[in-house]
């Protein structure tokens, strides 16, 4: 499937899910989620968009889902995450972008189930030596911009905000960090050890549905409204 023009000729966030996929079966069965079904009968309105939509979950994995949009010469749309099952405190794998003729909008993270100010001692568990992705990642992908402080809780100190003009080049570094961040979280996935006290099991089914509660009310509103703004450049 090609790409569409703001991402650059044979470009595609398809490239992004398929490695996803490929590399999750490398580690474990890929189950159909039950609300594949419902994907289905996601259809576009017009005849020039493509939407894309799986989901999945795994022994570990409570669900891993992927939504393309791609529209010829005009704008493409990534929306993928990846959330372990509460028995774990993985952080929680988030990749969202769109992307026009004149820019790519992008966030990419490990977002933590824990505020990592006041949670120190998760920010040392998953965060302490990924550091180094920061500093790879900063110069090819620039910060992008005010964040609210409230939304900053929801972010993790590796994440990617980043706004540049469409370009092979900047598609590629693009790529290169869901890569990276990717492979980091499957990483933690084989690594992690079943939680067996309930209390915790709760807290962390509490903290996922808080991060999904935040993501329905503002992460789309962040990107509405930075896409208002470069519009306007």
């Amino acid at each position: 499937m090609s790409g569409g023009g703001g991402l650059g000729s044979g470009c595609s966030y398809q490239k992004f899910v398929h490695f996803a996929l490929e590399q999750t079966r490398h580690r474990s069965t890929l189950v159909p989620h039950p609300s594949q079904e419902k994907f289905r009968f996601i259809k576009a309105n017009e005849d020039n968009t493509v939407l894309n939509a799986l989901s999945f979950s795994t022994s570990k994995i409570r669900l891993l889902r992927s939504l393309t949009i791609e529209q010829k010469n005009s704008v493409q749309v990534l929306d993928f995450a990846a959330f372990s099952r509460p028995e774990y405190d993985l952080p929680i794998f988030c990749a969202n972008a769109f992307s026009s003729p004149a820019r790519s909008i992008v966030v990419l993270d490990l977002n933590p189930l824990y505020d990592t100010t006041e949670h120190k001692d998760y920010r040392e568990k998953y965060y302490r030596a990924l550091m180094p992705l920061v500093h790879k990642y900063s110069e090819l992908l620039p910060w992008g911009g005010k964040i609210t402080s409230e939304s900053l809780r929801f972010f993790s100190p590796i994440v990617i905000w980043t706004v540049f003009e469409p370009s092979e080049a900047n598609h590629q570094a693009l790529y290169s960090a869901f890569v990276d961040y990717y492979m980091v979280w499957l990483e933690f996935m084989d690594g992690a050890v079943r939680e067996s006290s309930k209390e915790k099991i709760d807290r962390n089914r509490e903290a996922q549905h808080k991060y999904l509660t935040w993501r329905a009310e503002k992460v789309w509103s962040i990107f509405h409204k930075k896409r208002i703004v470069c519009s306007m450049q």
